[in-house]
Parts: C-alpha cells; sequence; structure tokens
C-alpha cells in the first residue's frame, strides 16, 4: 500500500480522536461562557427549545483539521503550498465567521455582521485566493466540463471575477444549510471524502490530506452535532466549511463540480431566493411554507433526523455520480 494512502488515513482516525477530546473540553466552555445562540423569530416556533445552545461549536473540526495537519505536512511532498492556500482561505472565512459568531454572543442578537460587511470581506478573500492559484499555475482558466471530458478557455479576468462571486455564493449556501441539528456537518462528510478521492486520484497528496482530516474532524463534531445538538457549529465553523467545499474545487480546477456535489447548498438557496422573490412579486404570498428549504419539511411534518437522512443520502448520490462525471480527467 502506498505510504502517502496510510498517512491519510491515520489522518483521518486521529482527527476524529482530536475533534472528540477539543469537543469534550470546548463545548463545556463554551456553555460557562454563555456563548449561547440566539434563534431567530421567523423560525419554526419550536426551534425556541435551542435558545443557549452553545454555538462557535465549528472551532472543534477546525481545530482537529489544523493540527493533524500540521503534523500531516511533515511528511508529505515538499514544494506543494496548495493544501495550504485553502487551508488559509478556509481560516479566512472562519474568521469572518467568528467575528459575525462573536457579536451575536456579546450583543446577544441572532444577527452579527450586516450582510453588506460580510459580503464585502468574502470577495475580498475570495479574489486573493484566485490570484494566488493562478500565480501558483493551480487555476488554468480552462472550465473543465464533467461526463463530456471538454474545456473551455476563458480570458482569466472574466474568468476571476465570475469565479469570485461563484466562492461567495457558494460559502453562504453551506453556511444557509446550517439551519437544523447536524445537517451542514452531515451534507459535507461526503463532499470531503469526495474531494479526498479525487486528490489522491490526481496525486495531489498534499490536497487530500486538508479534506481528509476535515472529514475525521467533522465526525467527530457529529456526534456532538447531531439531533438534539449539544453544540452548533456557528457561522465560526459553517463560513470555513464553505470556503472548504468552493476552495477545494477550484484548487482541483473543477469547480462546475460544485453543481453536482453541492446539489444539497444550491437547492437550500434557490429555495431562500424563490421564497423572497415570490413574496416580493405577490406582496405576502409564499411557494413554501417556510424557507430555506429544509424548514418547509420541517413544516410539513418531518422530523429533524429524517431531514438529515434525506439530504445526506442525496449528497452521497451526487458524489457518486460526481466521481463518474470526472473519470475523463484523471
Amino acid at each position: 500500500m502506498d505510504t502517502n494512502l496510510i498517512y491519510i488515513g491515520i489522518a483521518i482516525l486521529c482527527a476524529f480522536a482530536l475533534g472528540l477530546l477539543l469537543g469534550y473540553i470546548l463545548i463545556p466552555a463554551l456553555r460557562r461562557l454563555k456563548a449561547g445562540q440566539e434563534i431567530r423569530e421567523v423560525g419554526p416556533n419550536w426551534h425556541a427549545t435551542k435558545a443557549g445552545t452553545p454555538t462557535m461549536g465549528g472551532l472543534t473540526f477546525i481545530g482537529a483539521s489544523l493540527l493533524c495537519l500540521v503534523f500531516g505536512f511533515r511528511h508529505m511532498r515538499q514544494g506543494d503550498f496548495s493544501a495550504l492556500y485553502v487551508l488559509v482561505l478556509s481560516l479566512c472565512f472562519g474568521l469572518i465567521g467568528f467575528l459575525d459568531d462573536l457579536f451575536k454572543v456579546k450583543y446577544h442578537r441572532n444577527l452579527g455582521l450586516t450582510a453588506l460587511q460580510k459580503a464585502m470581506l468574502q470577495m475580498a478573500v475570495s479574489g486573493i485566493f484566485l490570484y494566488v492559484l493562478y500565480r501558483a499555475g493551480l487555476l488554468t482558466c480552462e472550465l473543465y466540463v464533467p461526463f463530456v471530458n471538454v474545456t473551455w478557455e476563458i480570458h482569466p479576468v472574466p474568468y476571476m471575477i465570475f469565479d469570485m462571486f461563484i466562492m461567495v455564493g457558494c460559502v453562504n449556501a453551506v453556511n444557509l444549510t446550517d439551519g437544523i441539528d447536524g445537517l451542514a456537518t452531515g451534507v459535507t462528510m461526503p463532499v470531503m471524502a469526495f474531494f479526498t478521492l479525487v486528490a489522491i486520484a490526481a496525486r495531489q497528496w498534499n490536497l487530500a490530506l486538508f479534506p481528509a482530516t476535515l472529514l475525521g474532524g467533522l465526525g467527530a463534531f457529529l456526534t456532538y452535532n447531531f439531533h438534539p445538538a449539544k453544540a452548533f457549529m456557528g457561522d465560526t465553523g459553517s463560513l470555513f466549511l464553505g470556503g472548504a467545499v468552493c476552495g477545494l474545487a477550484f484548487a482541483l480546477d473543477i469547480p462546475l463540480i460544485l453543481i453536482l456535489v453541492g446539489l444539497v447548498y444550491i437547492v437550500e438557496t434557490l429555495s431562500d431566493i424563490i421564497q423572497v422573490t415570490y413574496f416580493k412579486l405577490t406582496h405576502g404570498k409564499r411557494i413554501f411554507k417556510m424557507a430555506p428549504i429544509h424548514h418547509h419539511f420541517e413544516m410539513c411534518g418531518w422530523s429533524e433526523e429524517k431531514i438529515f437522512t434525506v439530504f445526506v443520502s442525496v449528497t452521497c448520490i451526487m458524489c457518486v455520480l460526481a466521481w463518474f462525471g470526472l473519470q475523463g480527467r484523471f
């Protein structure tokens, strides 16, 4: 067996174990600090029982992944900084989320940074990341189309401008999916497994290490985040995950694959956009009982466990489909 595969397997197990330990230490500390989640008034009324559940729990899988990466990089190929670029991107998005969570906790409100503040910070981070990838030769500006195995060459300037909006949209879509216990955690786990396998197939061992450690960390966090949640990941965790998802897609130069592996994120976002647009155009009418769509299913009587199972299953199916769509790529 390839030594790199052994290191990646060890990294997943270590990240899982470390995530359990960090959660055991951090979650009670957050509770003592009264870092509890404020519940939005527009959400399902039964969510009020979740008020006070510790937020910023995403620090557990962020910390586990980061520590395992520090160890893992010592054994990986030197001179390859692709994983480092994605890690820094994810940490920057996580920092934006941390500031948002901090303001929520400090001022005891559900909304932290303004939408404009978050959008400007996210656009700046995305632009810098894409430029660094382009200068490092990791972003080719040749858009690969899965299944048909063709590429479209696009001028770097419009390509990167368009990609900035895609990244910000992707990050916020992951954030929007974090609306019920365990959902964003569970949906993102098969996505991280997918990117790990794709990076291995591409022989990009350093890049494979990042989603592998995050997979282990998320697995550990799910034990605390599954319904009924003992902790929420908060914007700290969800924005970090959003950065990881889109960062890996661009670092592997397969951004269109986000349409497949990120289908749940996309549907969540579209349901919210459709609901708001239709509400304004019809002066108060709604298509869904509540948006985003996981709340619609809640209002239809689905349990949080059922929504979790269905959405994660859909993501697993789409990841398998995406794998076959990339067979001509690597």
